[in-house]
């Protein structure tokens, strides 16, 4: 029984900071909100070439999220497209973000963290 392949990660907040991932990952990240089933919940789901690949939900009543993160999650990478208008639009913004290559493919990184305080690495290809 293996993995077919990668479906979709949570990110689960206060309604306040729902709203703020949203607008991130749509403006910042380039993910577009899309459909999402009638939970009882409050939510979105944020979509990447028309996969529902990040959802946010919003915490329950009385439920605390440690802000930061807690545990090994280190970041969730994003193939992207672009890179010198990504770089232009975090500047902009006055996000702070490290660029780094990896060795041998010389693929480009870009470093950076979301309103929450995840880790959020943008992949670009040597040519991009």
């Amino acid at each position: 029984m293996p993995a077919i392949g990668f479906s979709h990660y949570n990110l689960r907040a206060s309604r306040a900071l729902l709203d703020e991932l949203r607008e991130f990952y749509c403006d910042v990240v380039g993910l577009e909100l899309g459909a999402r089933p009638p939970f009882r919940s409050f939510g979105y789901w944020l979509y990447a070439s028309g996969h529902p690949i990040l959802h946010l939900s919003e915490a329950g009543p009385g439920e605390t999220r440690p802000v930061p993160p807690l545990g090994t999650f280190d970041h969730a990478a994003f193939r992207c497209t672009g890179r010198a208008q990504f770089e232009e639009e975090l500047s902009r913004r006055g996000i702070q973000y490290r660029v780094a290559t990896v060795p041998a493919t010389q693929q480009v990184q870009i470093f950076l963290t979301d309103p929450a305080g995840n880790g959020v690495e943008l992949n670009f290809g040597a040519d991009s």
